[in-house]
């Protein structure tokens, strides 16, 4: 049987939430937020969220998207399964991300199955040009990672700045963008972002654009850039 989370830390004699009291949580320290990151995981845990993993193999980007969940924070599981963008990147949009970086996710009809979103997503996916679209894309692009039917996650790579551009400023090899997309319970995070240099030239976004017209062609919630 598992213990209650906080029986994690008897040396230390911490308390749960609801009995410490007021003195002690006070003040933003660093060990203050390393212990609520930590006391979300294991609440999680408990709930076999990462029951296929220890402690020790929750990697960063989990624990943030947990300890965001568990405390109320806006993040949802998709967006937390993206990595957000650089701060101040200018190449590159996420769901994980705020500011000039953000976007939203996309949420197919309520009454979609889940299983039948994942294959409605991928069918507008793989419906994308090879040969680009708007000027962007000409280079074509292939899944990267492609366990969206199993685990709901994607990763794409796009090949964009062919010709002279690519060959003045890439050693004549196309710029590669990779465009990642994380489903969850109800909706999809995304993450598309340039691998190399500052601006996109607004690759990013038409791409995003042009994938997110096709879903909401077919109800979707889908907001673009």
């Amino acid at each position: 049987l598992m213990r209650p989370w906080f029986a994690a830390f008897p040396s230390r004699g911490l308390r749960p939430p609801s009995v410490m009291p007021s003195a002690q949580l006070r003040g933003g320290s660093r060990r203050g937020c390393r212990l609520l990151i930590a006391v979300a995981v294991m609440h999680l845990a408990s709930d076999n969220v990462f029951a296929h993993q220890t402690f020790m193999q929750v990697s960063r980007r989990q624990a943030l998207g947990a300890a965001s969940l568990a405390l109320g924070g806006q993040a949802t599981a998709a967006s937390a399964a993206v990595d957000a963008c650089k701060d101040g990147a200018n190449n590159c949009f996420s769901t994980a991300s705020g500011g000039k970086n953000k976007m939203s996710p996309w949420k197919w009809p309520a009454s979609m199955k889940r299983e039948d979103a994942i294959a409605e997503l991928r069918s507008v996916v793989e419906a994308y040009p090879q040969a680009g679209q708007a000027d962007v894309d000409q280079g074509g692009w292939s899944f990267a990672v492609d366990d969206l039917s199993s685990k709901g996650y994607a990763r794409l790579e796009f090949k964009s700045g062919i010709g002279n551009f690519a060959r003045f400023f890439n050693g004549g090899k196309p710029f590669i963008d990779d465009f990642e997309i994380s489903v969850d319970s109800d909706q999809v995070g995304i993450k598309s972002a340039s691998r190399v240099g500052d601006s996109d030239l607004g690759v990013n976004a038409k791409r995003i654009n042009y994938i997110a017209a096709g879903l909401r062609s077919k109800g979707w919630t889908a907001p673009g850039i």
